[in-house]
């Protein structure tokens, strides 16, 4: 019997044989919404991963816990997760070409959209995951979804915490977090700063090292809140992250043993300042806010995965390194209704505001087969109106419309002579219906749409007379551009309270119909030395379906006992779609959207401080691309924290994938990259995380 059959039944017995006592959940707010919301009163399918999750799971990022959240995945080929998929919409990779996010990605105000590796989780008060397209909340960058990360704020009682890790691999980690008053009452301080440090999971036969593809991260942030009277309040937060990680994760022998002679690296520096002003007025509350903020990233690797005598006479060495430079500001003004400004006799709220998002990206390449280093620039403006109305119809009857307006200048131009300047009006919005059944029940059913920019494939343009061959030539010419992709989302769900406020349960159920859907592509030209070349497009399929459902209840059973379970079932299809190889992938499933996912746990109180935590988490198979056919297998994991907490101090033990499961996170199925065997075409997979344990310690002066 499979252990997810075994394990499930013993918690379920559990549960039902704990006596019930006078327990209630706590209440959660949504804070990516214009207003902060309470999660069970907010229309829209999320996801809300708290502080102590994250400690229970010995999470140190953001991949560590998304799978808590119903479709919701993320892809590997990188150190770090940096690209994630909500309902199977989502970048999987970045290489020469500009980024357009379809997945949004926030801390703390700051865009991170596309750098995923920022998502370190240490001092984070909650991870928000806003399911569906925020159109009019976020724009082009949240065509599919939003994942906000909020840190903890500072707090007027003084306190100094400190805490670390250590496990196997060669893991530790330790960070101190202080906070308290400056001015009593007036200006508040905090301060986070956390080390961490691992080895990594794989080993480099050839150079006999374990870790080239470690990890070191150093995350420091502080924050300032001004109270600068009973009306207004400044924030002001201060972030630096450097990543300075190694990748080496593709074996030729598809094992944790690699072959690399020259191991490549994923870091990220990245420093941000944001600020934001609050202030009630007479008429209106105002919310103000500036970001500013500069990441310098490098991703490289290895490209033939081995050395140099491997298979004298057939193999191949070359080095693929990807340095970026993003800067970032963005600045926006909200207007917020108050109880002296509501519209039409009191009954409607309203949210009024502008914004400015400007990114500047520049790359430099450096390949063996370049003739000379490659460089571009890209830059983006993009300017924003957005209003939504919040109107109450009945007692019990509430009708939420909101638009959003975006017109989006880009320039590209590189060091092959392509240049390009297309702008865009884009347009986002949502009509919901939200019905009130009692203060613990509601209903909802609306219509949302998301936008995703256009854009140009600037290494097809760069390469259209490098080849002679007509039937290349051809691949080229169906995908020099790209147009904008639009989606419509149909959402209709429930969000209630039981069982005396003990039991909380959100179910969603949703149709997405994408036009002029975006594709990410690579097309695969061999090489007269029988090496390969990718070429990085993106391209539109006329159409696409994603559609499913989402349901999460958590349960405090008793003072002792809770107990949660998160489930998502997706189906995606291309609908008329021939890729520019002239495949027709009409009617497949789109790449990284598994049918169903799930997560599951039980903690339990033992008394005198004494607990324990059991998670399993699982999803179905799902293709890594599309544009082959190698399908990541299904996979559960096994969690399990046991642990004592005092006053002012906890210990506990902890482990992940405690089965030692192979799992998968990203797969290559079109090309053949071994010389041994004569570059027979093969799959190639990156493994996920092994079992994995340590001990914690926690201590607060």
């Amino acid at each position: 019997m499979h252990f997810r059959q075994r394990l499930l039944p013993a918690v379920i017995a559990l549960a039902s044989s704990a006596p019930l006592a006078a327990a209630e959940l706590e209440e959660i707010l949504v804070t990516a919404e214009f207003r902060p919301t309470s999660l069970l009163q907010q229309p829209n399918s999320t996801s809300v991963v708290t502080q102590d999750d994250i400690r229970q799971r010995a999470a140190q990022h953001l991949e560590e816990v998304l799978n808590l959240a119903p479709n919701v995945n993320f892809a590997g080929g990188t150190s770090r997760a940096r690209f994630f998929q909500i309902r199977g919409i989502g970048e999987r990779s970045q290489y020469q070409e500009p980024l357009n996010a379809s997945i949004g990605f926030i801390i703390d105000g700051v865009d991170f959209s596309g750098l995923g590796t920022a998502g370190t989780l240490f001092d984070v008060e909650q991870v928000e995951v806003l399911r569906g397209p925020q159109g009019t909340l976020h724009g082009a960058n949240a065509l599919a979804g939003l994942i906000n990360v909020r840190t903890a704020a500072p707090e007027n009682e003084p306190s100094l915490s400190v805490e670390g890790t250590a496990g196997n691999y060669d893991t530790w980690s330790t960070g101190i977090v202080g906070t308290g008053p400056l001015v009593k009452d007036s200006l508040l301080y905090r301060i986070a700063v956390q080390e961490y440090r691992s080895d990594g999971y794989f080993e480099n036969d050839f150079l006999d090292r374990d870790d080239t593809n470690n990890r070191d991260e150093t995350s420091v942030r502080g924050k300032l809140r001004w109270l600068a009277s009973d009306s207004a309040t400044l924030d002001i937060t201060a972030f630096y992250l450097d990543a300075d990680n190694g990748f080496d994760a593709f074996s030729l022998d598809n094992t944790r043993h690699t072959l690399s002679d020259q191991p490549g690296r994923d870091r990220q520096e990245s420093s941000a300042l944001a600020l934001d002003w609050q202030q009630s007025l007479t008429a209106f509350d105002l919310e103000a806010t500036l970001s500013l903020a500069t990441s310098d990233t490098e991703y490289s690797f290895d490209e033939d995965w081995s050395f140099v005598g491997i298979a004298p006479g057939w193999e191949y060495s070359s080095f693929d390194q990807y340095l970026r430079d993003r800067d970032s500001t963005s600045a926006q003004l909200r207007l917020l209704s108050n109880d002296e400004s509501r519209l039409f006799g009191g009954r409607s709220d309203w949210v009024a505001g502008l914004y400015y998002l400007g990114d500047r990206e520049d790359l430099l390449r450096r390949y063996t087969y370049l003739d000379s280093d490659f460089r571009s620039s890209y830059d983006i403006d993009t300017y924003a109106a957005f209003g939504q109305l919040d109107t109450r119809l009945t007692e019990h009857l509430s009708l939420i419309t909101g638009a959003r307006v975006e017109r989006r200048n880009t320039d590209y131009g590189d060091s092959n002579g392509v240049a390009s300047d297309p702008g865009k009006t884009l347009w986002g919005g949502r009509i919901t219906l939200e019905y009130t059944l009692s203060d613990d029940h509601m209903l909802y059913g609306g219509l949302s749409r998301g936008y995703r920019a256009n854009g140009v494939n600037a290494g097809i343009l760069a390469s259209m007379n490098a080849y002679d061959d007509p039937a290349v030539i051809s691949q080229l010419e169906r995908v020099q551009t790209f147009d904008e992709e639009s989606l419509l989302n149909y959402e209709a769900g429930y969000k209630g309270r039981l069982l005396d406020n003990r039991l909380s349960l959100r179910l969603a159920a949703f149709y997405m119909d994408r036009v002029d859907q975006q594709v990410k592509g690579s097309l695969v030209i061999v090489r007269d030395d029988n090496s390969t070349t990718f070429l990085d497009h993106i391209s539109n399929a006329a159409e696409g379906e994603n559609y499913g459902l989402e349901a999460e209840a958590d349960w405090v059973v008793t003072d002792s006992l809770s107990l949660y379970a998160h489930v998502g079932l997706l189906e995606t299809e291309f609908k008329d779609y021939v890729n520019a190889a002239g495949t027709d992938l009409s009617g497949r499933e789109q790449a990284h959207a598994p049918g169903y996912q799930y997560a599951t746990g039980a903690r339990y109180d033992f008394g005198d401080g004494f607990y324990a935590r059991l998670d399993l988490e699982g999803k179905d198979e799902f293709y890594f691309s599309d544009r082959h056919e190698l399908k990541a297998p299904a996979f559960d994991l096994l969690h399990m924290r046991i642990g004592y907490s005092a006053d002012n101090w906890s210990v506990a033990l902890w482990g992940r994938n405690l089965t030692d499961e192979d799992y998968f996170v990203r797969g290559f199925g079109s090309f053949g990259n071994d010389p041994r065997k004569e570059y027979v075409t093969e799959p190639y997979l990156q493994y996920g995380e092994p079992r994995t344990f340590g001990v914690y310690g926690r201590y607060t002066f």
